[in-house]
């Protein structure tokens, strides 16, 4: 599906970072692999640090505190919010929406659209589509876009192929009307048939979290999990990337009519520092261009990683410059979807921790 979007513009971005950070060489002992084993595919796939939060804190925690900070310098007022999206696949209750448990928090007013997505890897750019989409309305002017996850407690310890990898954050990116004409190009796709391949297989209403869904299996690999943690298959998600994602980009330019060599930056999900090394060479688009370096610093954290490598790799310098930016997102769902925009001169591009 192809979308476009007229006036309309991204104003601020701000990630929200767990300060607490763990070093993958302090959990090799986890896993069921010589340290040897774990330090070579560290290496290769980016195990390095991640940032995950301590027990107890939650997405609207993060959320809260990232809005205060923006409340508190100046760069956001409360009695512009028209509209409040969440993207998360870890709300803090089943029911209610934990958009209105942040609206409630902050003492919003009453006609703040609020709104939950469930999505994951793809969650930024879904999230821009739907804030895009609010915009045509004449009562909303600006839209918080926020994009949470607290996914490590469900990455089980014993698991090498997902653990080193789990992240947690938040981000927010103001969404508003622009009085210049400008033209936003957007490709979206799903796949629920291939739904199994990133999948919590238990802890919803058609597997209830039990003691039997709570008992570590050894997979053929040798990694321990429960039905309650996260599994990926990560050679059906390596293929997936590797075949959808570029064709998928192609078609988002060709649409736009912009050739390849006018972008700045693809600034793309970070599922791994190996994958997104695959994905630029298959799409002849050069590291620099496509920057990998998220995972290895900060962790996966779902669908804030677009916001964190815009923010770790452009921050201040996308206050004074403009930049072409193809995005996208793929994984959960599965889902994989691109944007392309004009991004820069914000009022604020920073990174902070929590």
């Amino acid at each position: 599906m192809n979308l476009k979007y007229t006036n309309k513009k991204i104003t601020g971005l701000l990630t929200v970072i767990p300060e607490n950070e763990v070093q993958f060489v302090d959990t090799i002992e986890n896993y069921n692999f010589s340290k040897r084993q774990s330090m070579q595919l560290g290496k290769i796939m980016g195990y390095e640090k991640q940032r995950i939060v301590q027990p107890g804190v939650t997405v609207s925690d993060m959320c809260i505190f990232g809005l205060n900070y923006l409340f508190d310098k100046g760069l956001l007022s409360k009695d512009e919010i028209d509209a409040l999206i969440l993207v998360t696949e870890s709300p803090d209750y089943i029911l209610p929406p934990t958009s209105n448990v942040i609206q409630g928090a902050l003492n919003l007013g009453h006609d703040v659209f609020c709104m939950d997505i469930n999505q994951g890897c793809a969650g930024h750019v879904v999230g821009l589509m739907q804030a895009f989409s609010l915009l045509d309305q004449d009562a909303i002017n600006k839209v918080v876009l926020l994009n949470a996850d607290v996914l490590s407690p469900k990455a089980s310890v014993n698991d090498r192929n997902s653990r080193p990898l789990a992240g947690d954050g938040a981000s927010i990116t103001i969404v508003e009307k622009s009085e210049e004409p400008n033209e936003i190009y957007a490709n979206m796709k799903m796949d629920g048939t291939r739904h199994e391949a990133l999948i919590i297989p238990a802890g919803g209403f058609k597997t209830p979290s039990s003691p039997e869904t709570a008992k570590l299996i050894e997979d053929d690999n040798g990694n321990l999990r429960a039905l309650d943690h996260l599994c990926m298959k990560g050679d059906a998600v390596f293929n997936f990337v590797q075949k959808e994602v570029p064709i998928m980009v192609e078609s988002l330019l060709d649409y736009a009519n912009v050739h390849k060599d006018d972008i700045d930056y693809f600034m793309f999900h970070q599922p791994n520092k190996f994958m997104l090394k695959k994905l630029a060479d298959r799409m002849e688009v050069s590291y620099d261009r496509l920057p990998n370096n998220i995972v290895e610093r900060f962790g996966n954290a779902n669908s804030i990683t677009v916001p964190t490598v815009i923010t770790y790799n452009l921050g201040e310098k996308a206050e004074k410059q403009e930049y072409l930016l193809c995005l996208a997102g793929f994984g959960v769902g599965l889902t994989w979807c691109s944007m392309l925009l004009k991004f820069g001169k914000l009022d604020f591009c920073k990174m902070i921790e929590y």
